[in-house]
């Protein structure tokens, strides 16, 4: 099985090969899981699991799977974020980050939201036991207005990839997550440009922005989130391989 799998360009075969043993419950189970993985589903779909973090954050069949250089948004947005804030997760996914930030930050609101209805049902499972209401809809459009002007954190980890660029993407990403989680436009920044411009609109002064980029996409961000009033800082993580960047909205 190791074998097979290191051919079929697994890295971490022997690993991959004790997590599929383990969720297996019969010898024809593991036979299917292996095929599927054979033919580059991702393991975290058909394990139904991902580790973020040190937490096991279920992960439906379809819904993107949460990266590790995605931790770099989770230490920045605590590092920023004051007592009791109140938080916004927009692109949620599978609700990994709001998962960490609950847990951290201890949030007088938190909530988060994904256009994408399969990734809601999933970020509901995994947030029903933090108390984090998950909204269907476009970024900040289904938020309770009453927080508009009064956010202290809005997280997001949109898509930013550029069109072009979504078919040279690893099969596990391109063929088996949404493709509304991947694709950031012409450029992979109209998603997020949304997202800065909604945020200086909902973020309470001195609230903050935390999003993930490509390294490439720096300069043009931080140009658009200053062009909006608010003060961008690039923080980059080579251990992660993460790029994010945060923006406060002036006091």
């Amino acid at each position: 099985m190791v074998a097979r799998l290191r051919a079929a360009g697994c890295v971490y075969a022997e690993d991959e090969a004790e997590l599929l043993v383990a969720a297996a419950a019969t010898p024809d189970a593991l036979a299917d899981l292996v095929a599927r993985r054979l033919a580059g589903q991702p393991l975290e779909h058909l394990l139904g699991w991902a580790d973020l973090g040190g937490i096991r954050v279920a992960v439906d069949p379809g819904v993107f799977v949460p990266r590790a250089r995605s931790l770099l948004l989770v230490s920045a947005a605590v590092a920023l974020t004051g007592p009791a804030p109140a938080v916004v997760e927009l692109c949620c996914g599978s609700g990994a980050l709001s998962m960490l930030l609950a847990g951290q930050l201890a949030p007088r609101f938190h909530a988060a939201v994904d256009v994408d209805p399969a990734a809601v049902a999933c970020a509901r499972r995994n947030l029903a036991g933090y108390g984090v209401p998950v909204y269907t809809g476009d970024l900040f459009d289904p938020l309770p207005p009453q927080w508009r002007g009064r956010l202290d954190l809005v997280v997001a980890n949109a898509p930013y990839v550029p069109t072009e660029a979504v078919g040279l993407m690893p099969p596990e990403a391109r063929l088996h997550e949404a493709r509304v989680a991947l694709d950031g436009g012409p450029d992979g920044l109209a998603v997020l440009r949304r997202v800065a411009a909604g945020a200086a609109r909902w973020l309470a002064p001195g609230g903050h922005l935390v999003v993930e980029a490509g390294a490439n996409q720096v300069a043009t961000l931080e140009a658009f989130l200053a062009d909006l009033g608010l003060t961008p800082t690039a923080i980059r993580n080579d251990d992660l391989n993460g790029t994010a960047l945060t923006a406060q909205r002036p006091r």
